[in-house]
């Protein structure tokens, strides 16, 4: 009977193990929230800059 009832309780992740992923992720996010925002501006302004496009004309 015991080794029937661990089985049952390895069946994936749970609810609390996903809240302390997401969790973790945003506080990563809020540290660097900084460095991560110059570097999304960055490849914003490389990405959308117009003196890269070349005329066809």
């Amino acid at each position: 009977m015991r080794k029937k009832a661990k089985r049952n309780n390895r069946k994936g992740m749970g609810t609390v193990e996903i809240v302390i992923i997401i969790a973790v992720l945003v506080a990563l996010a809020l540290v660097f929230r900084a460095g991560l925002s110059e570097y999304g501006e960055k490849v914003m302004n490389f990405c959308f800059d117009d003196s890269k496009i070349e005329s066809a004309f």
